[in-house]
C-alpha cells in the first residue's frame, strides 16, 4: 500500500511540475498553478479568455473549461485536438506542453509582437 502512495505522490508532483512549467513558459508565475481559483484566472489570461469566471456556474463550467484549454493550446501553437486533450487528459498533456518544445506565442495564438512588427511598414 505504501508503494501505491509513493507512485501516486510522484505522479501528482509530475503533473504540478508540468503545469508550473507551462505557466512559466507563458511568462506567468509558476506557483500560481497550485492556488485554487487563481490558477483558472491565470489560465484564462494565458489563453486570452476573458470569461474565465464562468467556471463557477454549473454545466457552463464544463464548456468554459474546454474553451480555456483549447485557447491555451492555441497560445502554444497547438491545434484544437491538443486543447481537448488538455481538458480530458491534462495529466498527460500538461507535462507534454510544459516540458516539450512548445513556445508561447500570445493569447489564443496571437503573436502580438509579430503583428506589431508587421504593421510598422504598412503605415
Amino acid at each position: 500500500m505504501e508503494l501505491f502512495f509513493i507512485f501516486y505522490f510522484a505522479l501528482v508532483i509530475f503533473i504540478i511540475a508540468g503545469i508550473w512549467k507551462t505557466f512559466e513558459k507563458a511568462n506567468q508565475p509558476g506557483w500560481a498553478c497550485i492556488i485554487p481559483i487563481y490558477n483558472y484566472y491565470i489560465m484564462g489570461k494565458i489563453g486570452g479568455v476573458k470569461n474565465w469566471w464562468l467556471i463557477f456556474i454549473p454545466i457552463i463550467n464544463i464548456y468554459i473549461i474546454f474553451v480555456i484549454m483549447i485557447a491555451i493550446a492555441k497560445s502554444f501553437g497547438k491545434d484544437t485536438a491538443f486543447g481537448i486533450g488538455l481538458a480530458l487528459l491534462g495529466f498527460i498533456f500538461f507535462p507534454v506542453l510544459g516540458f516539450g518544445n512548445a513556445t508561447y506565442i500570445g493569447p489564443n495564438g496571437e503573436n502580438v509582437l509579430q503583428n506589431d512588427v508587421n504593421s510598422l511598414g504598412q503605415n
